[in-house]
């Protein structure tokens, strides 16, 4: 059996991933619904996959976090306790990351091996162009945007899809959180 890959993204409105605005995490529109289903939703079993760039942002963002922030919410905490791998040709072991493997190779190949080998979920929060050249092989089974009520056009950064192939998406679930974040589950399928 092949074990499902989620490709977990946060998005503004106009699909930025992130911004550099004074915003805060989660553009300052979390809420307690939304935090418990992401706590849900990182209690199952599951494995952890990261390209470089996000993995290192990670690291970063927990190295330089203060106690109170957002960075210790509990499912990202839980998040930073799953088994993990990292696909990086340019990154060195040994990885500041509680059960971290590190992959060297192109990540279509090692995320196609982890599929067939992995008898748990497999899901990527952020990882942007890693998992827009996924979702061009055929690997990401599910695309789940958190959409929050921002338009960022002045300060977004980080285009989620920006030059990604042309999927139809079939929509497969979909939570509205604390009232107006929006959370879409899709099924996509190469446009074609």
């Amino acid at each position: 059996m092949t074990a499902i890959y989620t490709f977990d993204v946060f998005s503004s409105l106009d699909g930025f991933g992130s911004n550099s605005g004074d915003w805060g995490g989660y553009w300052g529109k979390q809420g307690p619904e939304l935090l418990d289903h992401r706590l849900a939703l990182y209690s199952a079993e599951q494995r952890m996959v990261f390209g470089a760039n996000t993995y290192r942002a990670f690291a970063k963002m927990v190295a330089s976090a203060i106690a109170e922030s957002e960075v210790f919410d509990p499912w990202v905490t839980r998040m930073r306790n799953l088994p993990a791998t990292v696909v990086s040709t340019t990154l060195k072991a040994p990885l500041e990351w509680p059960d971290a493997t590190l992959v060297s190779g192109d990540a279509v190949d090692v995320v196609a091996k982890l599929k067939k080998e992995s008898d748990v979920p497999l899901r990527s929060h952020g990882s942007l162009s890693m998992n827009r050249a996924l979702m061009a092989a055929g690997l990401v089974d599910r695309v789940q945007v958190t959409v929050f009520p921002v338009i960022t056009g002045q300060s977004g950064r980080e285009p989620i899809f920006k030059d990604a192939a042309d999927f139809d998406l079939e929509l497969i679930e979909r939570w509205t959180l604390d009232g107006d974040i929006q959370e879409l589950v899709y099924r996509p399928m190469l446009h074609g």
